[in-house]
C-alpha cells in the first residue's frame, strides 16, 4: 500500500488542510486534554503548513490514511544548551515564544505521526518517519529531534523509562517498536524526558475521559498510558506526567 501512498506537505497542498482532523480513534481521550497541544495544533494550518505532512491513496485525497507534525524551534544558544526535559510541551513552548518574538528557527522537533487505526502494522509508520525526515531537509534543516513515546511502554508502567528505553535485542536494536524504527531511520537515542507532557484533571474529568472510577488515593493504571497516573481523593484532582526519550536525527 505504502508504494502507492501519496505523501504531500500541507504548504503545498493547502486544499487538503480540512483533512488532517479526519482521524478517529488515534489516541486515548486523556491523551488529547494536554493543554499545551492548543498553542501548535489550534494554528498549525496557518502558522507551520510546511511542517505538515497527508498521506493518501491517489484516488481518495480526502479520505487520509496518515498524518505527521513537526515545529521549528531555535536551539543551542547559551539559553537553550539542553533539550528540555519537559519534551513535547516544552518543544511546543519554545516554538510558540519563538514565532511571537520573531526568533528563527534553528532546528526542527518531531511531534507527531498517526497511522489511521485499520492501517497500522502495515509498515506506514516508517513510511511517514521517512518523508518527515526528507521534508525536513527540504526546509533546509540538518537535524531533527524527536521527543518519542515508545509504543511498547503502556505494557509495563510501571517500568522506569530510564530501563525501558535502553533494552536492546539481540541485534542491538531497541525492545521498543517505535524507538526500533527511529534507530534504523538512523535516530539515535539521546535521553529520556522525564516529563514530556503533563496532563491533570478533576476526578470527574478523569472518569469521563477513562471510564475508571478514580476512587481512591494513589497511583491508578490507564489503559494506553506511559506510566501511572497520580490520583488525590482529598484534592479532587489527578495528574498524569508521562516520560519520552528525545532522540536525534542528523542529515548530511
Amino acid at each position: 500500500m505504502s508504494d502507492a501512498l501519496v505523501i504531500e506537505p500541507l504548504d503545498k497542498r493547502p486544499d487538503l488542510a480540512s483533512t488532517i482532523w479526519k482521524f478517529e480513534g488515534l489516541w486515548p481521550t486523556f491523551m488529547v486534554q494536554d493543554p499545551m497541544s492548543d498553542m501548535y495544533y489550534a494554528t498549525v494550518d496557518r502558522d507551520h503548513p510546511e511542517h505538515v505532512l497527508i498521506a493518501y491513496e491517489p484516488d481518495q485525497p480526502d479520505t487520509p490514511v496518515a498524518r505527521a507534525f513537526t515545529v521549528p524551534f531555535e536551539f543551542g544558544t547559551d539559553q537553550r544548551a539542553e533539550l528540555p526535559d519537559d519534551g513535547w510541551d516544552g518543544v511546543i513552548r519554545w516554538a510558540a515564544l519563538d514565532r511571537n518574538v520573531g526568533r528563527p528557527a534553528t532546528h526542527v522537533s518531531a511531534l507527531e505521526i498517526a497511522i489511521r487505526p485499520d492501517q497500522r502494522g502495515t509498515g506506514l509508520a516508517a513510511v511517514m518517519l521517512a518523508a518527515m525526515r526528507d521534508n525536513v531537509r527540504r526546509l533546509g534543516f540538518t537535524e531533527l529531534f524527536a521527543p518519542v513515546r515508545p509504543s511498547g511502554k503502556p505494557a509495563e508502567p510501571h517500568t522506569p523509562m530510564s530501563e525501558y528505553a535502553y533494552r536492546t535485542r539481540d541485534d542491538g536494536l531497541p525492545v521498543d517498536p517505535w524507538l526500533r524504527v527511529h534507530v534504523r531511520a538512523g535516530g539515535e537515542i539521546l535521553r529520556v524526558c522525564p516529563r514530556a507532557m503533563t496532563i491533570s484533571g478533576s476526578l470527574a474529568e478523569w472518569r469521563e475521559w477513562t471510564g475508571l472510577p478514580f476512587d481512591r488515593t494513589g497511583d491508578v493504571e490507564v489503559p494506553g498510558a506511559l506510566v501511572p497516573v497520580h490520583c488525590s481523593v482529598e484534592h479532587d484532582h489527578a495528574v498524569y506526567v508521562e516520560p519520552g526519550v528525545w532522540v536525534r536525527h542528523t542529515f548530511t
